[in-house]
């Protein structure tokens, strides 16, 4: 289950990407705009406002956080419950947006090549993904996972899978009509609070360890957890340093379709 209010606690900091992503989209007057795996729909209003002639529809499996998205009311703007996967475009969009999310999808470099070939003519695909899977917030999760006294109840939880490098994707997606930008950026985050990485990753990365352990249990897991994340992320009088790697690419297909 996905916690709209936990995850949009630094939501400033989440939005960054988001931003430096869109801002290399040069769609002009869009009919059909589409986020894949919208959260809950704070990022999503700002395609309505680039683009208020346009119809922008955003698209996520977590009753949760649809439900937070509609709240917004959002003028010209709907949400609807999907899974990225399974999601085929009934009407060719000219800009498809996906952030944050792919991280979560084995095998999604077919899905983005599929998305890719959706678009309508001088269409644009944009989407970016963490690509810290060996930062010590993650690399701690994997190692409690694995320990003896976490292992038997954690076997089959899935965590997140991460990027590719941005090559990959530029090689994935280029190709006679479609033009790729791909790259990558470390984000220097500056969290406020008692071991704010905890908090971060109670939004995201836990979230699947959290859910497969009960109340008692998970409270175990998170002690042993933020100790060792103290360790890793020293705070600072003024607040404790995060970096954070994303991978991010923009695909536009030429006026000719492809």
């Amino acid at each position: 289950m996905w916690d709209a209010t936990q995850y949009l606690r630094y939501d400033d900091e989440r939005a960054r990407p988001f931003l430096d992503l869109l801002g290399q989209v040069g769609a002009e007057r869009p009919r059909r705009v589409v986020d894949l795996g919208c959260g809950p729909g704070n990022l999503t209003a700002l395609l309505g406002q680039r683009w208020p002639q346009a119809e922008v529809t955003g698209v996520d499996n977590s009753p949760e956080m649809v439900a937070a998205a509609r709240a917004l009311a959002l003028p010209g703007v709907s949400f609807e419950l999907g899974d990225v996967r399974d999601w085929r475009a009934e009407d060719a969009p000219d800009v498809i947006t996906c952030n944050a999310v792919l991280q979560w999808v084995p095998g999604h470099h077919d899905l983005v090549a599929s998305w890719a070939r959706m678009l309508a003519p001088g269409g644009w695909l944009a989407f970016q993904l963490p690509g810290n899977f060996d930062a010590p917030h993650h690399a701690l999760i994997a190692e409690l996972a694995g320990a003896s006294r976490w292992r038997p109840l954690l076997a089959d939880v899935r965590l997140n899978r991460q990027a590719g490098d941005p090559a990959e994707y530029a090689e994935l997606l280029s190709g006679p009509g479609f033009r790729v930008n791909a790259w990558e950026t470390t984000y220097l985050h500056l969290l406020p609070g008692d071991n704010p990485v905890l908090e971060w990753a109670k939004g995201t990365a836990l979230r699947p360890v959290l859910a497969a352990l009960d109340a008692e249990q998970g409270a175990a897991f998170l002690a042993e957890y933020a100790s060792r994340l103290r360790d890793a992320y020293k705070p600072r009088p003024f607040g404790t340093f995060f970096p954070f790697r994303r991978v991010f690419a923009v695909v536009h297909r030429d006026e000719a379709g492809g």
